[in-house]
Parts: C-alpha cells; sequence; structure tokens
C-alpha cells in the first residue's frame, strides 16, 4: 500500500516533495534560461505549452519527458546533458525530502522570484566591475541595515 502523497512511480518523495532529479534539470533550466534573458512565455511558445508548464517544469513539479527536454536544450542552445551537469545521484539518494510550498505566496526558492530575475539582469549589465561590486556590497549593507532594524 502506498503512502499518503506517493505515487507508485516513487516520483513524490514527501507530501507535496518533488523528485530532486527533476527539481535539479528544472533549475538548471531556469540558470540557462534567465542567463539569456529568455521569458517563460518566450521558451513556453517556443517549444509548446503554456507559461504554467514552464514554470512546473522548473520547480521540478513536473517531470520534463526527453523529447521535451531536447527541444528545450536547442532553444536554450545547450546539449541536453547541460541539465544534469553538477548532478550526483549519491547526493540525490541521500538528500533530504523537499518542503511543500508553506502557503500563498511563499517562495522557497528567491531565484523563482521575478524581481529577483529582473535584478539579477540588471546586475550583470553592469560593465565596470568596479561598479559592479560597490552595487553588490551596497546590496549586503542594506540587507544588514533591515535585519539590525
Amino acid at each position: 500500500m502506498k503512502a499518503k502523497g506517493q505515487r507508485r512511480s516513487g516520483r513524490r518523495h514527501a507530501i507535496g516533495g518533488f523528485h530532486p532529479i527533476d527539481v535539479h534539470v528544472g533549475t538548471r533550466v531556469r540558470e540557462r534560461r534567465v542567463d539569456l534573458g529568455i521569458s517563460q512565455q518566450r521558451l513556453a511558445k517556443e517549444i509548446g505549452v503554456t507559461f504554467q508548464q514552464v514554470q512546473k517544469y522548473e520547480r521540478g513539479a513536473n517531470r520534463i519527458g526527453g523529447s521535451r527536454l531536447f527541444r528545450i536544450a536547442r532553444v536554450l542552445t545547450v546539449p541536453v546533458a547541460h541539465f544534469f551537469d553538477g548532478l550526483d545521484a549519491r547526493a540525490v539518494a541521500a538528500a533530504p525530502k523537499p518542503h511543500p510550498r508553506r502557503g500563498p505566496g511563499t517562495i522557497l526558492d528567491p531565484t523563482l522570484d521575478r524581481e529577483t530575475q529582473a535584478l539579477v539582469r540588471a546586475y550583470y549589465t553592469i560593465t565596470d566591475r568596479k561598479v559592479r561590486k560597490r552595487v553588490f556590497e551596497m546590496a549586503k549593507a542594506l540587507a544588514n541595515f533591515t535585519e539590525a532594524r
């Protein structure tokens, strides 16, 4: 008999949790998409799905099939193996179960937030290394200031 929240395929690890490999692949898709400055909407159109489906892929909530992963790799101009880089099978097997989303509006991964993505894109458009470093230091100082309040 299967436990509540687990599928026979073993895909779900905990109630509301996602398989670590799906999360890793989704994270790599999101990282590459953001690096290229491609929106979820544009990627979705290029691969023939809705942008909500791309969101689910990037969170690891939905598994990406082989043919779709191949199409994503072509749009993002990387080999399919790129999405599995850094994946250690032993680490995946030993990984703690991912936590479910904690409630509406709660973002467990800050890279999923549009504001964060826009901030990172803006940061990397600063060509002067010294200026970029100062912006980084300022952001850290502001974070420390708000924590101290």
